[in-house]
């Protein structure tokens, strides 16, 4: 899979960005500052400029049926994964696609797909990853970069470059094995929150199209949709 790779200096978001530029070919644009970056849902993302890698990928994956879309979470997940092994140690997916090392969280993920009928028409996926920033100033509880974990400057487009090479292998082939041995708490129990309060639990399986199963201490299964269950950190 090749991309034509765009640096811009600002954008209010990458996804956006490539939301207006809609194209029949593969396309990677990353920029050194987001004035409206965000996360999933209301959540926002602190970066300071020049410091992070924020990018995002157009991507046409014909192959991928629409009830099969977890698939690009997971690949785009396990590409960052493997890059990031060759820097530091310790690195996971906290269940969808985030990037943690250790309790901190590295990056995020936003992923919006296009669909028609049972095939996805286009898939725009956003990232945003903690590199060179030293310092972080929101009320975000966790944020850790690879330059507090290593103490380096870290190319980011080099960076860039190395998570592409590796994204259409796992998108291609089985990642689920590799996804669920790289996930965040994926031994033991460890505290969960849903709408009826707190508990302890234990990752069962992520099932194909990315529901969470959980089981409690009472034996109980617990089947979640993202945003239905949050992680007690």
């Amino acid at each position: 899979m090749k991309f034509e790779i765009i640096h811009i200096g600002e954008t209010d978001s990458t996804n956006r960005w490539l939301r207006d530029r809609r194209s029949d070919e593969n396309l990677a644009v990353w920029a050194d500052f987001q004035t409206a970056g965000r996360g999933c849902g209301t959540n926002s993302w602190e970066s300071e400029r020049g410091k992070n890698l924020l990018y995002s990928l157009m991507i046409h994956p014909e192959k991928v049926r629409a009830a099969e879309q977890f698939r690009i979470s997971m690949a785009i997940s396990l590409a960052i994964c493997q890059t990031l092994e060759q820097h530091i140690g310790d690195v996971s997916i906290k269940w969808p696609n985030d990037i943690y090392w250790r309790n901190g969280k590295l990056g995020g993920i936003l992923i919006e797909n296009r669909l028609k009928g049972s095939r996805i028409c286009d898939s725009i996926i956003g990232v945003g990853l903690n590199v060179n920033q030293q310092e972080f100033h929101s009320d975000a509880p966790n944020p850790v970069s690879l330059w507090q974990i290593h103490g380096q400057e870290t190319d980011r487009e080099q960076l860039l470059a190395e998570i592409l090479s590796r994204f259409e292998p796992w998108l291609e082939g089985d990642a689920k094995p590799a996804y669920m041995s790289r996930l965040y708490r994926r031994k033991g129990f460890h505290p969960y929150a849903d709408s009826q309060g707190a508990f302890m639990a234990e990752i069962i399986d992520v099932e194909n199209d990315g529901h969470l199963l959980l089981r409690d201490e009472s034996g109980q299964n617990r089947r979640y949709a993202f945003k239905e269950v949050s992680f007690i950190i």
